[in-house]
């Protein structure tokens, strides 16, 4: 895997809000990524040393957004610009992350058509599940993305 570039490269994200570390494993439909909860965070509060469990919704999309530029860069293009259009029963077992802890991201694809997508994603720390939730997303083509960034008339 050390052929594949930084996740950092991979996202259309750049600091401070590129907020997922690592990119551990990837393939066709799914994608693993690990984020270490710390001051480097936009969300980390300073007083109680933690990220509000709600961030866990950016971490499950920024994976997703990794495994979307993954596949983009195995073809030789750059990393696309997707929307997070929104989350189906995010669950959390906790309402923050601690400072220290190293979150294990999962996100599998389990439906696509035309750009728009359904991602069943999962938080883990050591083992135990902390958030979960079905994510729904859109990466529009070029020609979409001009289309919709273009004024209208």
């Amino acid at each position: 895997m050390s052929s594949i570039p930084p996740l950092i490269d991979l996202l259309p994200h750049d600091t401070p809000l590129a907020l997922v570390d690592e990119l551990i494993e990837i393939n066709d439909l799914s994608v693993h990524c690990q984020v270490t909860i710390g001051e480097n965070n936009v969300f980390f509060n300073h007083e109680t040393k933690t990220v509000p469990a709600w961030v866990g919704i950016e971490f499950m999309a920024q994976s997703i957004a990794g495994w979307s530029g993954y596949h983009a860069w195995k073809k030789g293009n750059k990393s696309p610009i997707g929307f997070l259009l929104g989350s189906r029963k995010y669950q959390a077992e906790c309402s923050e992350f601690q400072q220290g802890d190293t979150l294990d991201i999962f996100a599998e694809q389990v439906l696509e058509n035309n750009g728009m997508a359904v991602f069943s994603c999962y938080i883990e720390h050591k083992g135990q599940q902390l958030a979960s939730s079905q994510l729904n997303v859109f990466v529009p083509t070029e020609e979409k993305l001009e289309e919709l960034l273009t004024p209208k008339q």
